[in-house]
């Protein structure tokens, strides 16, 4: 449980009013109806104001996760489905049938997505101190291949927690292909944050897909968010974009959550778009955007890594969040985006439900996969 604001807080906190209507033409604030107290006040919201409040909230969020494992746990059932095998190689393992045992170990890691230069890497350096004399058992060897799994993750894939800056608001963009779940996550991501006191705006930048507005302003209901859409066709989502953050920055918004069109990462012309749209809001608020975050179709494996390069090396990938892993045997690609991109997961879509965004963390990760 988090401790109820003190008296002091209570007097310091801001009430969350109607924004007001947009001088924009082609923009508009969508206000929606906001929880009441019995007074018929809005209730008091945490403000970007207090010290260090996007740190705690970062952290809080992470920590929440941890004394929720079982989604993560439920999350990985496939995965740890296909790797159960390994189980059933070492619980009778000896010496003399190390390499059977290793190359079928390395079978069952392929299976899963972890890639070839990942697998070879684990198991050699297994093998190596298995003849070393080094792992003497099979819980031992399960034990190194965890411990392996895990440096790798931690190695390459720090600062898993959201870094929100200093600046109020804080500015987080949503990238992806189509198809792979950016409306969704942001509005699940919505619903986390709102909950840790956050007071968050959301703004429609997919200005291609003519459903998208309408797919945000549903989650935006359900959340009991803000949202600033375009009222006209075609406008451009840089525009969209900077005119949220300015009401974010104007309407004291602690968090802006901007969603973007879906684009193959081979489409330079729409690639281009994303850095208008990432200096647009870089001109109202300095130093924003705070996290570029990448969504990725966890059920694609290893085929996602040409899409994240790409995206990376055009606007500059901060985190990773990787849908679907629930329907999917191949959670290994987690590992394999990290090594390969240095990149840290800050998400995993481990389900349909809105709790079902997880924040990452390696060592429930290797949990929930090599149980």
């Amino acid at each position: 449980m988090v401790p109820g604001p003190t008296h002091h807080q209570l007097l310091s906190s801001l009430f969350l009013s109607p924004p007001p209507k947009s001088k924009s033409a082609a923009i508009t604030t969508v206000p929606l109806d906001l929880p009441r107290t019995r007074a018929g006040h809005s209730r008091f919201r945490c403000s970007a104001g207090q010290t260090g409040f996007f740190s705690k909230l970062g952290r809080l969020i992470k920590e929440k996760a941890k004394s929720d494992v079982d989604k993560l746990f439920s999350g990985f059932s496939k995965t740890r489905d296909n790797l159960a095998v390994v189980d059933e190689l070492l619980l009778y393992w000896n010496l003399s049938e190390t390499d059977r045992v290793l190359d079928e170990l390395e079978e069952a890691l392929l299976v899963a997505d972890f890639g070839p230069k990942i697998t070879i890497k684990i198991v050699e350096c297994l093998r190596e101190d298995i003849y070393a004399g080094k792992l003497k058992s099979g819980s031992e060897i399960k034990d190194a291949l965890k411990r392996s799994v895990l440096e790798l993750l931690t190695t390459k894939g720090t600062k898993t927690e959201l870094q929100l800056g200093f600046r109020k608001p804080a500015v987080i963009m949503i990238v992806g292909v189509n198809g792979g779940g950016k409306t969704t996550s942001l509005g699940k991501l919505a619903h986390r944050l709102k909950k840790e006191g956050a007071k968050i705006l959301m703004a429609a930048g997919d200005t291609f897909r003519a459903a998208a507005s309408d797919q945000l302003e549903i989650w935006a209901e359900r959340t009991g968010c803000e949202i600033v859409v375009a009222e006209k066709e075609k406008a451009k989502a840089s525009s969209v974009l900077s005119q949220a953050v300015k009401r974010g920055k104007q309407g004291g918004f602690d968090v802006v959550l901007c969603d973007t069109s879906g684009r193959l990462h081979t489409n330079y012309g729409l690639m281009e778009e994303l850095i208008a749209c990432k200096n647009a809001v870089g001109k109202v608020v300095a130093g924003a955007p705070n996290e570029i975050l990448l969504v990725l179709d966890g059920t694609t494996g290893l085929n996602m890594l040409p899409q994240a390069r790409e995206f990376n090396e055009v606007v500059g990938i901060t985190g990773l969040i990787l849908t679907k892993l629930d329907g999917s045997a191949r959670g290994g690609c987690v590992v394999s985006v990290v090594d390969e991109l240095g990149i840290p997961v800050k998400f995993v879509g481990v389900g349909e439900g809105v709790e079902d965004l997880q924040p990452f963390d390696a060592e429930a990760f290797v949990s929930a996969v090599f149980s």
